[in-house]
């Protein structure tokens, strides 16, 4: 973290495995943050997460954060704790859940399963920027992190397919750059990135591993650790940027 945040406050959404719960786990660890929260869907799979209660900095939170409602009283009970926030990371997605999977062409489009893409890996970033805008620190370098995809880069779009998914992220990135703008008028120390973490060995990569060659699989613990140091290194400068795991810049 940068050395601005001295017993800073973290947030991190979707927290219950995976990456989001790699990211508890090192920041739990950072001696510059003092409090993590960390929110998670349904405790039967957030076990993980739930284990850690015990470390007196973490503070874990069930939200779903794709109603409203619930993402404006998770603002409430932050600011009701007097806290501002250093850092938000919003590690929410799906990629495949029971009868959603990705399409492999037209034939298999279908409108329901494409609005949960969009519910899930398009929404709660924009309800979390509207509703967490005033808890983010005004006077210090603050940053809301989010997970996307190089998959929803139009440009970099060569092979097609898994149409929901691309387009999800596709407007992930077009609500984040968005926000941006909004954001360095109104909170201009406040960084929004948009992250690509690489393919990491994760219940969401599981069923696609096979044809990644093992040096491009990651790890939690190198993909959260890549990406806490482009979080570390960003400025106002990059509010609005699309990075992949490496620091490079990807194209919308």
């Amino acid at each position: 973290m940068t050395q601005t945040w001295q017993q800073g406050t973290a947030l991190v959404v979707g927290a219950s495995q995976g990456i989001g719960l790699g990211f508890v786990q090192h920041l739990l660890a950072d001696d510059r943050i003092s409090q993590v929260l960390a929110t998670y869907r349904q405790a039967a799979t957030a076990s993980a997460l739930l284990a850690l209660q015990a470390h007196p900095s973490l503070q874990c939170i069930p939200l779903d954060a794709t109603d409203e409602e619930a993402v404006a009283q998770l603002a409430a009970k932050i600011q009701a704790q007097g806290r501002g926030l250093d850092l938000v990371v919003n590690c929410v997605g799906v990629l495949h859940q029971g009868d959603l999977q990705p399409e492999k062409s037209l034939r298999q489009i279908n409108t329901s399963q494409l609005l949960q893409y969009f519910q899930t890996n398009s929404v709660p970033a924009v309800l979390l920027a509207k509703h967490l805008q005033s808890l983010l620190r005004k006077e210090s370098r603050t940053v809301f992190a989010n997970l996307s995809a190089k998959i929803g880069s139009i440009e970099d779009n060569r092979l097609g397919g898994w149409y929901g998914y691309r387009a999800s992220k596709a407007a992930l990135n077009m609500l984040l750059k968005t926000t941006a703008i909004e954001y360095s008028r109104k909170n201009p120390h406040t960084v929004i990135l948009a992250l690509h973490p690489g393919t990491t060995d994760t219940r969401l990569s599981k069923p696609f591993q096979r044809n990644v060659p093992p040096q491009k699989l990651f790890s939690v613990e190198r993909t959260v650790t890549q990406l806490l140091a482009i979080i570390d290194g960003v400025t106002e400068a990059d509010n609005g940027a699309f990075f992949s795991w490496d620091g490079s810049r990807l194209p919308w």
